[in-house]
């Protein structure tokens, strides 16, 4: 009786912590946007044009698309169906604390145990759901931080040795494991179980849909900067798309919420040396509040609405069920 008791704490912690983290991603993110002036927001914002801000903000609705599909790909690997909305909707929450709180597989995995489970959903099927996701993501980094490798101009690390060490061995690891998943994707067809939870390998053809999946979440999410940067900087964007890769990955690499100062700080460093700082400043401004604030904001509405609505909904049946009794 009493490890049923406790069972049924930790599940409740485990659900409500699905909030705390939301909680977290709000102070992270406030700790992020504190770090300027309002007066150099609203500078940066105004000096976009219109135009480049409705674009990066399409760019960012379908980066979360893409983002919302990682779940879609983990209900296909344990062999679920569940509504279109469903999935879309705990995708798009899952990941808009993640990026702004960091430690996806936690705080996102959170989120999701606490809305899964209120569709019937068993916890191992909610924690291999979460590790296929992290899979997904991992994947697509090493795919992008190769092909960001590829694509980075010769000069960009030119006075920055540190700088490129790191990414040519971030590139070196990246291949490996690629090779290594997609050779284990081929080959190995054993069920593993870890903690009673099978795990399995899944097929080539899903290793290319996390791939694809994944790429298209980085590739939207390059799309938000470029869109903010284009008034101010000519650059290719074959050359800025391996830019923002390589950054990118390193920041998501530096597990700190949202890659701040990891991402901003060889971003700068990389870029053509002509190029004005104070633009690209106001640009990366604009960038974090399009791809991390907006979408946290609206996340942030839609799930205490859910939790309100359903709440509501229970209270209804509670009341109708005690009038029926007495």
């Amino acid at each position: 009786m009493e490890s049923v008791r406790i069972k049924r704490v930790i599940k409740k912690a485990i659900s409500w912590a699905g909030l705390f983290f939301f909680v977290i991603a709000a102070v992270m993110l406030y700790m992020q946007l504190s770090k300027y002036e309002p007066e150099e927001i609203k500078n940066a914002l105004f000096a976009i044009p219109m135009t480049n801000i409705l674009l990066a903000c399409g760019a960012s609705f379908l980066g979360y698309v893409a983002l919302s599909s990682y779940d879609y790909l983990a209900l296909k690997y344990i062999g679920r169906k569940l509504e279109a909305w469903k999935w879309i909707f705990v995708g798009f929450i899952g990941f808009s604390i993640s990026n702004n709180a960091g430690h996806a597989v936690v705080s996102g995995g959170a989120v999701r145990y606490r809305l899964y489970t209120r569709w019937r959903f068993r916890p191992n099927e909610i924690v291999r759901m979460v590790t296929f996701s992290g899979f997904t993501y991992l994947i697509a980094c090493f795919f992008l931080s190769d092909l960001g490798w590829i694509l980075t101009p010769d000069h960009a690390f030119e006075g920055a040795d540190a700088s490129q060490w790191t990414t040519n061995l971030v590139a070196l690891i990246s291949f490996i494991g690629l090779l290594g998943y997609f050779g284990l994707c081929r080959f190995y067809k054993k069920t593993v179980e870890i903690r009673e939870i099978p795990f399995k390998m899944p097929s080539v053809k899903m290793a290319l849909a996390q791939v694809f999946i994944g790429g298209c979440d980085i590739l939207m999410a390059s799309f938000v900067l470029y869109f903010c940067l284009m008034p101010f900087v000519q650059i290719p964007f074959d050359i800025f798309i391996g830019v923002f890769i390589i950054a990118q990955v390193l920041g998501v690499f530096s597990q700190v919420p949202g890659g701040l100062g990891v991402f901003e700080g060889l971003f700068l460093a990389i870029l053509p040396n002509d190029a004005n700082t104070a633009h690209l400043f106001g640009a990366l401004i604009a960038y974090r509040i399009i791809y991390y604030v907006l979408p946290l904001i609206i996340s942030g509405i839609a799930l205490f609405t859910y939790e309100g609505i359903r709440g509501y909904h229970l209270r209804q049946v509670h009341e109708r069920l005690k009038h029926n009794a007495s």
